[in-house]
């Protein structure tokens, strides 16, 4: 058998380190040796263990003032500690902090001892994925919602064994590994232990002596499977619809997943949205804004008419109500805004050009209120400011 190397060599430290030097050097080993970063490495493993035997010597004062007088002796049948393999009380280490550093902080370990991991119990890890889809809506399904069907390929359970994962005349007995348990418990470091899911039946407690030859003993295979979904009236961009036992299959008969369908909507090209209300721009002759009259205007329910007073400025805004969007949580249906945009002729004909020209001229200051208004403002300004207030 090869003899024990020096715990101070093994964790890389002087004989004069202190508690501090040694507790550093033994987690900066642990986490590059750890045997969940370096699976199947035999050597890792056995670097991981002397670490461990070295730490539970030299972390604990009065082990490590034996080790300094007689050496590995100390710990040997009848030395005064008994055999180095059992790793006692007396650490002067966190485990807890340990474990963060080696699992990257991923929550498996909170998720054992009661942090927000949030499990869902023993068989969690026979339970299905669960899935995303990506579905593009048009701007008036999303309004006025649809049935929709969807391909998925994923995996779902077998049709040969039909998701127990045993072949025709198989029997099922209870697991070798885990005995019937569904869970294990594994040692990690050589001074705390943990209850895993039996990675053999994967929390079944149970395996088949003849796995199904179509999906090798998982009770699952992959297929494309067709989904009907009902989009709900008023969904938008970025709503994400939730298809209960849609997702994979579990291991061997396990809770299936979930499918969770994210909506991406198409811009319409008359319509804004705000929520459920809806916003557009009507362009109407400057004539019309001038005498009055009554102009067509878009709904997504059909067109509708609006009446224009005579004098409507540019920028008017009318309310249609109940034009809108309704509310995906079916609390009524919002509004239609429209705005009128006045527009002037581009080209004028010889007669349109002299009959404007005219009406120039009659046209007084009352005939532009806006206009007079503004230019009264001003002219206080200017007074204002030549004398000095």
């Amino acid at each position: 058998m090869a003899a024990k190397r020096d715990y101070y060599e093994v964790l890389g430290v002087g004989k004069d380190a202190d508690e501090a030097e040694i507790k550093k050097a033994y987690r900066k080993l642990a986490v590059k040796y750890h045997p969940d970063k370096n699976p199947g490495d035999k050597t890792a493993e056995e670097k991981f263990k002397e670490l461990g035997e070295a730490y539970e010597v030299l972390g604990h004062p009065e082990k490590r003032s034996a080790y300094d007088r007689y050496g590995h002796r100390a710990f040997e049948p009848g030395g005064g500690f008994g055999g180095g393999g059992g790793f006692g009380g007396g650490m002067h280490v966190d485990p807890f902090e340990i474990f963060r550093e080696v699992f990257g902080g991923s929550g498996i370990f909170d998720e054992f001892f009661g942090g927000g991991g949030g499990g869902r119990g023993r068989d969690s890890s026979r339970r299905g994925s669960d899935l995303r889809y990506d579905m593009e809506l048009t701007f008036e399904e999303a309004v006025f919602g649809c049935e929709k069907e969807i391909r998925v390929r994923k995996a779902a359970p077998c049709t040969e064994c039909g998701g127990g994962g045993a072949a025709p005349g198989s029997r099922k007995v209870n697991c070798p590994t885990c005995g019937g348990s569904g869970h294990v418990r594994a040692s990690v470091g050589g001074f705390i232990s943990m209850l895993q899911t039996c990675p053999r039946c994967q929390g079944a407690g149970n395996t088949v002596d003849k796995p199904c030859s179509k999906c090798g003993g998982t009770g699952r295979a992959e297929q494309a499977t067709v989904v009907k979904l009902r989009v709900p009236p008023g969904v938008d961009t970025g709503t994400r619809l939730r298809s209960a036992g849609e997702g994979e299959a579990g291991m061997l008969g396990g809770e299936p997943g979930d499918l969770y369908v994210v909506l991406h909507v198409h811009e319409h090209p008359v319509f804004k949205r705000d929520g459920e209300d809806l916003f557009c721009e009507i362009p109407i002759p400057f004539t019309t804004a001038a005498l009055g009259g009554e102009i067509k205007v878009p709904t997504l329910a059909g067109p509708a008419t609006i009446r224009i007073p005579a004098g409507t400025q540019s920028g008017k805004v009318f309310r249609l109500r109940s034009k809108g969007v309704p509310s995906v949580r079916g609390a009524g249906v919002g509004d239609l805004h429209v705005g009128l945009v006045v527009e002037v002729p581009a080209r004028l004909t010889r007669e349109q050009r002299r009959l404007l020209e005219d009406f120039a001229k009659a046209s007084g200051t009352e005939s532009y209120p806006q206009q007079a208004s503004f230019f009264e403002k001003a002219k206080r300004f200017f007074t204002e400011t030549r004398h000095g207030h």
